[in-house]
């Protein structure tokens, strides 16, 4: 039981991804997360809207199974084959949290300062929710993926297209970490 409840080492979910990647590419099979959006809208009736979700969904619907599949396993994994609620991050990385106002860090995976009901109070929560939301939307859209599609689906199929994307992604990350994120805190 005490392997379960731990992260499972790189040389058994590395190979497990690897070989998920392989049967989807042999199946001619692309995975991502962020063309479910494209296809819920579709279903939703967004095809008599625009030209873009104007498309066979049905034949997409095995990657909304991965999608409740994430949803159930995220679940699983976090209410029960969690042994604690504490993330394991460095010290110096919690004080810098810390100090920018952000108490949960090291305690809570998502900052309650964002995520608890408590927070929604405030605009500049929802500011911050709605823009982000959006940009992400935005990001996953223009660079024709997210970034678990680029990153596993892309690189793993060679595509130049997403070795490029997955850069822009740590870039993009690292300059709001490092550089965005202090300002707005």
């Amino acid at each position: 039981m005490e392997f379960i409840l731990q992260p499972w080492p790189w040389y058994l979910s590395g190979p497990l991804i690897a070989l998920t990647m392989a049967i989807l590419i042999l199946l001619g099979k692309r995975f991502g997360m962020s063309s479910n959006l494209r296809t819920l809208c579709t279903m939703a009736g967004g095809n008599k809207a625009a030209e873009f979700f104007r498309f066979d969904w049905r034949a997409e619907r095995w990657n909304l199974i991965v999608a409740i599949g994430v949803v159930i396993g995220g679940f699983i994994g976090a209410n029960y084959l969690s042994p604690n609620d504490e993330v394991a991050i460095a010290e110096t990385t919690v004080d810098k949290l810390q100090a920018l106002g952000f108490e949960s860090a090291g305690e809570a995976y998502m900052p309650t300062e964002f995520f608890a009901m408590e927070a929604l109070q405030s605009p500049k929560v929802w500011a911050i929710l709605l823009i982000g939301g959006f940009l992400v939307g935005f990001g996953a859209r223009y660079a024709g993926g997210c970034t678990s599609g680029h990153a596993i689906s892309g690189l793993s199929n060679l595509q130049l297209p997403s070795l490029i994307a997955v850069i822009g992604f740590f870039i993009g990350g690292l300059t709001m970490i490092h550089f965005i994120f202090p300002l707005i805190f």
